[in-house]
């Protein structure tokens, strides 16, 4: 499957999942599988789009740049509409509010990559591991089933493995890049499923465990 034909049929996957998400509590079917199944495929998308967007900016694609950049954009919305679902309008868009920084975050690595700029490179690293803090606080204070350093962690390695996926892209170094990125990609169901789990446990009533 290719890669564009991986996030339609992934994006497809969500959107149904969303649907069933945002149902009301009195239709609400979902089960706890189809909640991790939706939080996979959001979250490895996030992966795929994250790097079609960095390699149209190292290659210089303005226009597959900004069409990839929509795409990712469109997915972090989703992500955020699955939050929102669970936990209200306001935490989706505090969300997206956090997610969307994280994203750049890669992008200023991603230039600093490109210039061979050192500096903004390594504050740009920084940035993502103070970000990995901030996400853990705020998973945390929404559901006491995810400690804060245990979810910082595993976002401080999504941050790792998407670096490792640029820097091989830069280096013109496409086995390593393909191979760094289907591991970023793997890496998303460390959180997924976790999320999912806590989510479950927290709302019993509404993820039957099927």
């Amino acid at each position: 499957m290719s890669l564009m034909s991986r996030i339609g049929s992934g994006a497809a996957v969500l959107a149904a999942a969303l649907t069933l998400m945002s149902a009301p509590a009195s239709a609400q079917t979902m089960a706890a599988s189809d909640l991790r199944t939706a939080l996979n495929t959001g979250l490895a998308e996030h992966v795929w789009l994250a790097a079609a967007t960095t390699e149209a900016a190292l290659g210089g694609r303005s226009g597959e740049f900004k069409d990839a950049a929509a795409a990712l954009d469109a997915n972090s919305v989703a992500l955020s509409q699955a939050i929102g679902s669970v936990y209200g309008h306001g935490a989706g868009t505090a969300f997206l509010e956090l997610w969307r920084k994280h994203i750049g975050f890669f992008v200023d690595y991603t230039n600093g990559v490109a210039k061979k700029d050192k500096a903004a490179q390594d504050k740009a690293v920084k940035d993502l591991m103070g970000y990995a803090e901030d996400f853990g606080a705020f998973l945390a204070s929404a559901n006491p089933n995810l400690p804060k350093d245990v979810v910082a962690g595993l976002v401080r390695d999504h941050a790792v493995g998407l670096k490792a996926v640029v820097d091989a892209q830069a280096a013109g170094d496409w086995p390593t890049a393909y191979a760094k990125l289907r591991e970023a990609a793997a890496h998303m169901q460390m959180i997924a499923d976790p999320l999912a789990g806590a989510i479950a446990k927290q709302f019993p009533e509404k993820y039957a465990m099927k």
